[in-house]
């Protein structure tokens, strides 16, 4: 089984070891992401694009993702996310966890974790 290693440059990569996803096995697995912004909307489509890139550099995108799990600091904050992720997943909703739990810095409000499925690895139906 060959592993794809997938950096998006991030400065925590480096300093806690990891990277931004790996592909192995036919899935995608994307790391928990935090985004930049003001609030949490702002902080989630932050995640989304970097989430976006991974996928994109191992020739996928969201409509391939077969899993996701949101972790919030204060579940009140998830509702507002609402239309931003339906919008994103569309009508390729996949399966979903949120959490409430404590991130890595107080300013951060929302993380993403995905899994997706390799394209060429779809069953092809007829």
């Amino acid at each position: 089984m060959t592993i794809q290693r997938i950096s998006s440059g991030g400065e925590f990569e480096v300093k806690v070891g990891y990277c931004r996803a790996v592909v192995a096995g036919g899935f995608i697995h994307v790391a928990g992401t935090v985004g930049q912004g003001d609030d949490v909307v702002g902080q989630c489509l932050s995640a989304l694009e970097i989430i976006e890139g991974a996928l994109a550099k191992a020739g996928a995108s969201f409509a391939d993702v077969v899993r996701v799990t949101y972790m919030l600091s204060d579940r009140k904050e998830f509702e507002p996310c609402w239309p931003v992720l339906a919008k994103t997943f569309g009508d390729n909703p996949p399966a979903a966890t949120m959490t409430e739990c404590g991130l890595i810095d107080p300013k951060y409000r929302i993380e993403i974790e995905v899994t997706a499925f390799l394209p060429e690895h779809k069953a092809i139906s007829t």
